[in-house]
């Protein structure tokens, strides 16, 4: 089963395959399709990605506090780590969430991230120690935040870069807010480590983000130069010393631009390494998302997501995947499943959910890009890309009010939702986003409830709402050098020791704090002693049959069936077969519980083995939710 009606997808996208351009009909139809599995799937998503980070994540409570587990799963595969790059990651769709809006207990969980990275850089590792700052390129450690000495491949160098890129969000927050001295004494310490190894090692191989080939990673490369450039920034706004992050900046940026295949028209992922891949990768949309700026506009050499170079490759790397049998039958131009690339034999190589969910998000950012500077560009790099679109386009430039523009628009709209189709889709019933689904069938694969495929959908359903990260680029971000370097700069490193942030730093209303005393982090509230959990369970039923929760206490009837708690179906329909039940629980307790179906008899039945096992969180939030399957 799947979270939205296979039909209802399937006629849609069918719709647009034999009109070419969708009509009205589909594409509203269709647009409604991927409403409705926003509506849903995102509170799941940001539940699910909750659930994963340590220690009140009701799937990471033996996690330390601020450590994201890459997933629940512990065999087949064994995820169950804290990774450097999905941990920033997941965090920096944390923090612009936070920073859009402001959430108190979010920002304990930030908070609880930046003390947790302090830790990590001090832990010696295989890769090496914080004294000359090798060891901050080990890839994963363990939940405890422990080293983990096992064969892997590293070092990783985009870690410390995508680290340093979430604590700054979070800092430029900070500083908005009237809270500079946190940053100058708790997040920069932390962050100066990062940006110190980013300028001194940026020039040497490692492995990609996929951790399989060992060269040099647009992706990384990219995110290198990213911190630099915000490092610089920030270094500015607390009376830092920045020069090394702004000299080395244009170095690395000069450098991106060697990964440009112009005879192809995209962009060769891996170079400096020699793996018989064709470098059409995943890697290098994920590269225009993370690195998105809407006021960099259509700029080619950051490879903005509206760029005539990011939107060849966008067409290049989702072609390559059209061999997947899922895709089979889909022409050119219109939406299919994207793995990592062609060439993948991990699990005999399938789309991912986020590969697939990047695709969408790229072109939501060129959407909003478009809209806002209220013209389309086309180049002979880009028309391919377009033709695909608008047939008999041509190049030039489109302005808003012109007819070529809105079609233009039209169908890049449909384009994006298409991508999220497919991952509603093979989503199945209950929310839960593994890290693959099969290229032949769509069932989930490898690693359940993934928490970087949670964090991408989210990001994506922001774009495509045109909530837009804060910009990054300072003035002369994007100026390619006219030649190129590998200068680089001798870091200095220490430890940082203050890990412990100020109380109810809230939004500013009015004049700011003068002051700040550092204190053990506190909640911006009282715990509540009790919380509403609302738990949705999903399971096809028959008339006249009851759904029902029964657990280890007294509130769920103690394992007694007659003292079960009844779900109601007020949400069930033919394409969501949820039924939902709100019980109070007391804040902190660790609970164990199962469904069971009462049929029109009386007569129980079962859910199978093991039982649902569920930590109550403790904290200053009154509700929570729990989203089942029936097993």
């Amino acid at each position: 089963m799947h979270g939205l009606g296979s039909v209802l997808l399937l006629g849609s996208l069918a719709a647009q395959k034999v009109l070419g351009l969708p009509g009205t009909s589909a594409q509203h139809l269709q647009r409604r399709t991927v409403d409705s599995y926003v509506s849903s799937e995102g509170p799941i998503a940001l539940q699910k990605l909750l659930c994963n980070i340590g220690s009140d994540g009701c799937e990471a409570q033996s996690a330390a506090p601020g450590a994201v587990v890459a997933s629940p799963s512990t065999s087949n595969p064994d995820y169950w780590y804290t990774w450097t790059r999905d941990s920033a990651l997941v965090f920096k769709c944390l923090v612009d969430r936070f920073t859009h809006s402001y959430d108190g207990n979010l920002q304990k969980l930030i908070q609880e991230y930046i003390a947790a990275q302090a830790k990590l850089q001090g832990v010696s590792n295989p890769s090496g120690s914080l004294s000359n700052g090798a060891g901050l390129a080990e890839p994963k450690f363990n939940v405890d935040l422990s080293a983990f000495t096992g064969p892997w491949g590293r070092p990783q160098r985009d870690g410390p870069a995508l680290r340093a890129i979430a604590m700054i969000s979070y800092s430029n927050w900070l500083i908005d807010n009237g809270y500079t001295d946190t940053v100058k004494q708790i997040v920069w310490p932390v962050v100066r480590n990062d940006l110190s190894y980013v300028a001194q090692y940026w020039n040497q191989t490692g492995f990609d983000l996929w951790e399989e080939v060992n060269g040099s990673s647009f992706f990384s490369v990219a995110s290198q130069h990213r911190s630099l450039v915000e490092g610089s920034s920030l270094a500015a706004k607390i009376g830092q010393d920045g020069s090394s992050y702004s000299n080395v900046a244009p170095q690395i940026l000069c450098f991106l631009q060697t990964f440009w295949v112009s005879s192809g028209g995209y962009i060769n992922s891996n170079i400096n390494q020699n793996n018989g891949r064709t470098g059409k990768d995943a890697n290098s949309i994920l590269t225009s998302i993370h690195n998105f700026d809407a006021a960099l506009g259509c700029d080619a050499s950051t490879f903005q997501p509206c760029s005539d170079k990011a939107l060849s490759n966008h067409k290049a790397v989702v072609d390559s995947f059209r061999f997947y049998n899922i895709n089979k039958g889909i022409p050119e131009g219109q939406a299919v499943a994207v793995g990592r690339y062609s060439e993948d034999v991990y699990y005999n190589g399938n789309p991912w959910y986020l590969a697939t969910l990047a695709a969408a998000e790229q072109l939501y950012d060129a959407l909003h890009t478009w809209n806002t500077q209220g013209s389309i560009t086309v180049t002979s790099t880009s028309l391919a890309f377009f033709k695909d679109l608008v047939p008999n386009i041509s190049t030039g430039t489109y302005s808003s009010d012109s007819s070529t523009f809105k079609s233009i628009v039209q169908a890049a709209t449909t384009y994006a939702d298409d991508f999220v189709a497919i991952v509603a889709k093979y989503t199945p019933s209950g929310g839960s986003l593994a890290e693959q689904f099969d290229k032949n069938n769509g069932s989930p694969l490898s690693a359940r409830d993934l928490t970087w495929s949670y964090a991408s959908l989210l990001t994506a359903i922001d774009r495509r709402a045109g909530i837009i990260p804060p910009s990054w680029a300072s003035n002369g971000a994007n100026k390619v050098p006219g030649s190129c370097s590998g200068q680089t700069a001798q870091g200095t490193y220490a430890s940082a020791t203050a890990t412990s942030f100020p109380a109810n730093q809230t939004p500013k209303t009015g004049a700011p704090p003068t002051s700040t005393t550092t204190t053990s982090a506190q909640p911006t509230c009282t715990p509540v002693a009790s919380v509403a959990v609302t738990f949705r369970e999903t399971v096809t039923t028959q008339f006249g049959q009851t759904i029902k929760i029964v657990g280890n206490t007294a509130e769920l009837g103690n394992w007694d069936t007659s003292k079960a708690v009844a779900l109601d179906a007020s949400e069930y329909t033919s394409n969501n077969h949820v039924w939902k039940a709100t019980i109070s629980l007391p804040a902190g307790k660790a609970i164990e519980y199962k469904y069971i179906n009462v049929q029109s008899d009386g007569s129980v039945r079962w859910e199978a083995d093991p039982n649902h096992q569920y930590a109550v969180p403790k904290s200053c939030s009154k509700t929570a939710s729990r989203a089942d399957s029936w097993q």
